[in-house]
């Protein structure tokens, strides 16, 4: 499955096209420890991510990044936002609870034979498989998987997976979550979501000049022996 998240550090203000920002956004937008409460209260940090902020060209004026005066209150308003609510949390960072239409088994199903086209798993027992963390592991391992790619046609199947796992499924509700978390405008965590969603699109874009194929999605994420 993907793996449990290892602390990225913040990158030199010149370093941001070097990071696996998948990885980095899946560490800053992570549960509450008191280390990623440091890091995301330090000068430095807020430093790197306007000037990433800038670099995507993200939609409006950098916000202020004005923080949490605690650890117990950060930890508070996380879970409070992503974890706990009636009937759900307001921000829930899953993606069957952003498509009601769907049943929930079949959104984590089609997550999980993408995940096979790597030869992952996912834990229940530790994860959801439409958990955003979940998804931007995978996306990771995609990314990293098409760097180590020794030929032009295996780096244009990996870019065209990522690209179809994109569309399908973070492009496809992480946005709604991002401008629901807008409007209640809690600090910092609207400050990681958008550029966060702003880097998907240009990643999407950039990937699929790599792949060069415009055919469907079906060919990637059929179950065995399907037709």
């Amino acid at each position: 499955m993907p793996t449990a998240l290892q602390s990225e550090a913040v990158p030199a203000q010149s370093g941001w096209e070097q990071l696996d920002l998948y990885r980095f956004f899946a560490h800053v937008l992570g549960t509450p420890t008191r280390e990623r409460y440091a890091l995301l209260h330090g000068g430095e940090f807020a430093a790197s991510l306007r000037q990433l902020w800038q670099e995507l060209q993200c939609e409006g004026e950098f916000p202020d990044l004005t923080g949490f005066r605690s650890f117990a209150k950060y930890e508070a308003a996380y879970i409070a936002l992503f974890d706990v609510g009636a009937p759900e949390p307001p921000v829930p960072l899953v993606e069957s609870a952003h498509h009601k239409a769907i049943p929930a088994q079949q959104i984590a199903l089609e997550n999980v034979l993408f995940y096979e086209v790597l030869g992952l798993n996912v834990n229940p027992a530790r994860s959801f498989a439409d958990h955003l963390f979940t998804q931007l592991e995978f996306l990771s391992a995609v990314r990293f998987a098409g760097e180590q790619a020794r030929d032009t046609e295996s780096r244009a199947n990996l870019a065209r997976l990522e690209c179809d796992f994109l569309q399908r499924h973070l492009l496809n509700w992480l946005p709604a979550a991002e401008a629901k978390l807008r409007r209640l405008d809690p600090p910092i965590f609207p400050a990681l979501l958008r550029p966060l969603v702003t880097f998907l699109r240009d990643r999407l874009e950039r990937q699929a000049q790599t792949s060069s194929i415009t055919t469907p999605y079906a060919t990637w994420a059929k179950p065995s022996g399907a037709v």
